[in-house]
């Protein structure tokens, strides 16, 4: 049979992917296809945006967490610098394997099929999309930061960041948290603590890697999550490393059948190396568009996918990258979090472009402006 959308790689953007073609065409054809069996560990920060949610329940799906302890509090610091304020909605820490798995059900449930294969080759033709030996009307690449599709497409990978994660039980001053500490030798660098509450958090240390830089080891990123955040690594288990393919100002998708969503598109935030908000999001938009074309009779999905996501992240992604460049530097960074500090409206605008898809106001850049130019009178206390 020719499937009219297949999808390769089944996480968070597959999964909304199959999910947005079939609330928006339920007699879609949809075949997700991953190397791995669910459930499955997936290196990552496990932090979930409320802002998820809300686009998870256009499609249909609701109830995810339910179960989960929401996170309310979080806390930024730079050496003597910090802010600990409440956020203006809860987040969740998830585990992938718990996440994932739910998610994919829900594609499922919905009508997908789900196959585990390790897809060898993708070879766009003029009538079909040749997937190993499956055809397809359309195709979206989800398959992550070594994405197939994308070398397929001819795509090159952007920048990117390395991170290491583990999971240790939670100490009691960082209970009910998510903890991020900058680094102050080198930028864009930090370490994270982010309570599950379960009595583990997940934890961390993650850096943007520089193309003459040589790679951090392992034993690199985890000396470097102990000077952050001393203690953190104690008791942890579930060690991973992963690569973080960071978005910029300059991506567009391509017209055509075939479409990149998630870490394949190279989407993660260059602030904060959020990646989840843009899988589900451009996961949902990529399969509106495949069902859309497939309702007029067109192979071109990619086009109105296009339209569809810079209408919806077009000035959010040139606000990350415009903030991503100026935090290089250690006093905007340390003006920003002064300024959350002393502003809940600044914190929850910065927090918005760091884990959804906020843009920066101006009363937020004016304030930072001001007290980057302006020597620290003291250091600001958490609060």
């Amino acid at each position: 049979m020719r499937w009219d959308l297949v999808v390769i790689g089944a996480g968070p953007a597959g999964a909304a992917t199959a999910l947005g073609a079939l609330t928006a065409e339920p007699g879609m054809s949809v075949l997700l296809l991953d190397r791995h069996d669910f459930p499955r560990d997936k290196a990552c920060g496990d932090g979930i945006a409320p802002q998820v949610f809300d686009l998870l329940a256009e499609v249909g799906v609701t109830g995810l967490v339910d179960d989960r302890t929401p996170i309310r509090r979080l806390s930024l610091q730079r050496g003597a610098l910090g802010v600990d304020r409440l956020m203006a909605r809860p987040a969740y820490v998830v585990p992938r394997t718990l996440f994932d798995h739910r998610l994919v059900e829900a594609a499922q449930a919905a009508g997908a099929v789900l196959r585990k294969q390790r897809v060898g080759r993708v070879s766009p033709g003029t009538t079909s999309v040749l997937v190993d030996d499956l055809a397809a009307r359309m195709v979206v690449g989800a398959d992550g930061a070594y994405s197939l599709v994308r070398g397929a497409l001819g795509l090159a990978a952007g920048p990117s960041a390395l991170a290491l994660r583990g999971y240790a039980p939670t100490p009691e001053n960082r209970a009910g948290r998510q903890v991020i500490v900058f680094g102050t030798a080198r930028q864009p660098s930090y370490a994270w603590s982010f309570d599950r509450g379960d009595g583990w958090s997940n934890v961390g240390y993650g850096e943007q890697l520089r193309a003459k830089q040589e790679h951090p080891t392992r034993a690199g990123l985890l000396q470097a999550l102990e000077q952050l955040l001393p203690e953190a690594s104690s008791g942890a288990t579930d060690w991973r490393g992963h690569h973080l393919p960071l978005s910029s100002w300059s991506w567009r998708p391509q017209p055509g059948p075939v479409m990149l969503v998630g870490d394949a598109a190279g989407l993660i935030n260059p602030m904060t190396g959020e990646g989840i908000y843009y899988a589900v999001a451009t996961g949902i938009l990529a399969g509106r568009a495949a069902a859309a074309a497939l309702g007029r009779g067109s192979r071109d999905a990619g086009t109105e996918y296009g339209r569809a996501v810079k209408g919806l992240l077009g000035r959010h992604l040139w606000h990350t990258a415009l903030v991503a460049r100026l935090t290089r530097s250690g006093r905007v960074l340390d003006a920003g979090i002064r300024a959350s500090a002393d502003d809940q409206g600044v914190f929850d605008n910065l927090v918005d472009i760091g884990l959804a898809d906020g843009v920066l106001r101006a009363a937020s850049l004016r304030r930072v402006a001001q007290l980057a130019v302006r020597p620290a009178g003291r250091d600001v206390a958490l609060r």
